[in-house]
C-alpha cells in the first residue's frame, strides 16, 4: 500500500490483495476489549483505506485530491476515550492546511468501537474555523500489534494504520 496515496491510486486487483491479507490477519490478534488494550493507544498514520473518501471525506474525493495534496493523515488514540483525526494538505502546492476532528470513543463490544466527533476544525493558511456538524462512526478493530492496526468501518471500508 506504500506510494498508493493511502489506497486511492490502487487498482481493483490490488484492493482485493489487501482485503485478502486483512482477512488472514483478522483472526490472529483481536484485542479482547479495544479500550483495554494498550496497543491501540498512540499516534497512527492512515496508510490505506479501501474507500478513499472514508478518511477525510470530500477532501479525499477525486476532485479534492486534485486540488489538495494530502501530506499526512494521522489518528491519535489516548486513554481513556480520546480520538483525534487530522488530514494535513497543501492547496495547489501553495497554501498549507489541515482539517482535524476531536472525538470520544466508546467500546460497543469486544471488537466494535463507536466514535462521536465534534464538528471539524479547518485551518487554511492564516484562516481557522470550525464548521459543519458532529458525526459518528463505528469501526471494528480487526488486528493490532506494536506496529500495525487494522480496522473495518460499519460500511465495509478497510483501514490499515501504521504506528508513528
Amino acid at each position: 500500500v506504500q506510494s498508493s496515496d493511502r489506497g486511492a491510486a490502487l487498482r481493483s486487483e490490488h484492493h482485493q490483495s489487501v482485503a485478502e491479507i486483512v482477512r488472514k490477519l483478522e483472526g490472529l490478534n483481536i484485542p479482547p476489549e479495544p479500550l483495554q488494550s494498550p496497543l491501540i493507544l498512540g499516534d497512527w498514520d492512515v496508510e490505506y483505506c479501501s474507500n478513499p473518501t472514508a478518511p477525510g471525506g470530500y477532501y479525499r474525493s477525486a476532485l479534492g485530491r486534485f486540488f489538495l495534496a494530502t501530506e499526512a493523515m494521522i489518528q491519535t488514540v489516548k486513554a481513556p476515550d480520546f480520538v483525534g483525526n487530522s488530514v494535513s494538505f497543501s492547496l495547489l502546492g501553495i497554501l498549507k492546511g489541515q482539517v482535524s476532528l476531536k472525538g470520544k470513543l466508546l467500546a460497543l463490544d469486544e471488537k466494535w468501537i463507536e466514535i462521536t466527533f465534534d464538528p471539524p476544525f479547518l485551518k487554511l493558511g492564516p484562516i481557522e474555523a470550525q464548521y459543519g456538524k458532529s458525526s459518528k462512526v463505528k469501526i471494528a478493530v480487526l488486528y493490532v500489534d506494536e506496529k500495525i492496526r487494522l480496522g473495518r468501518g460499519s460500511r465495509g471500508a478497510v483501514f490499515v494504520f501504521k504506528r508513528r
